[in-house]
């Protein structure tokens, strides 16, 4: 069997030991096995794609600095997410994001026909998403995506949970009125 029919068989705990020891090609593998998931998460965050690489391959070399300090407690991949939420979080903050307070008229708001929702594909969604302010998108990502409590996003980015909330319901509010843009424009 070849080295590389070799390595797809490794188990976790194999893979992480060859990580651990700096063997290229189990870092090449976890590598590839997680790629597209964290530059998914990267590109949530980022204002573009060259950003995203470059949090991903941050994100990378904290995994692999840090991996001999999985205890093997819990997911992996769940660890693992969070060094990568982390390092997407603090390259963020270098740019001092400001928790923003935009101007709305919430009392003229149309309702959205439910089909809005279920006609607007993942990648179109994305989009919408990072059309956001930076910090209605942090919460957002951090609440609706990764699970995150409210007092958690606090202590993540250095805000009260009540600034964490309202931003979510603006982030909220926003995309619903690029969603009902979108339908405007389909009619």
């Amino acid at each position: 069997m070849s080295i590389v029919k070799q390595l797809y068989h490794l188990s976790e705990h194999e893979l992480i030991k060859g990580c651990v020891e700096q063997n290229p090609n189990t870092q090449r593998l976890l590598f590839e096995q997680y790629a597209g998931k964290f530059m998914t998460i990267c590109l949530r965050y980022a204002t573009d794609v060259m950003e995203a690489e470059d949090m991903m391959q941050e994100g990378f070399v904290r995994i692999f600095t840090h991996l001999h300090q999985f205890k093997f407690e819990g997911s992996f991949e769940g660890w693992m997410r969070r060094i990568v939420v982390n390092v997407c979080l603090k390259h963020l903050q270098k740019r001092k994001i400001q928790f923003k307070e935009l101007a709305e008229d919430s009392r003229n708001e149309p309702a959205l026909h439910p089909y809005t929702y279920s006609s607007i594909g993942e990648d179109e969604l994305l989009k919408l998403i990072s059309r956001l302010p930076d910090g209605y998108r942090m919460v957002f990502n951090l609440n609706v995506v990764e699970g995150y409590s409210h007092e958690e996003i606090a202590v993540l980015l250095g805000i009260q949970a009540s600034t964490s909330r309202s931003q979510l319901v603006k982030a909220r509010k926003m995309l619903q009125n690029q969603i009902i843009q979108l339908e405007r424009i389909a009619v």
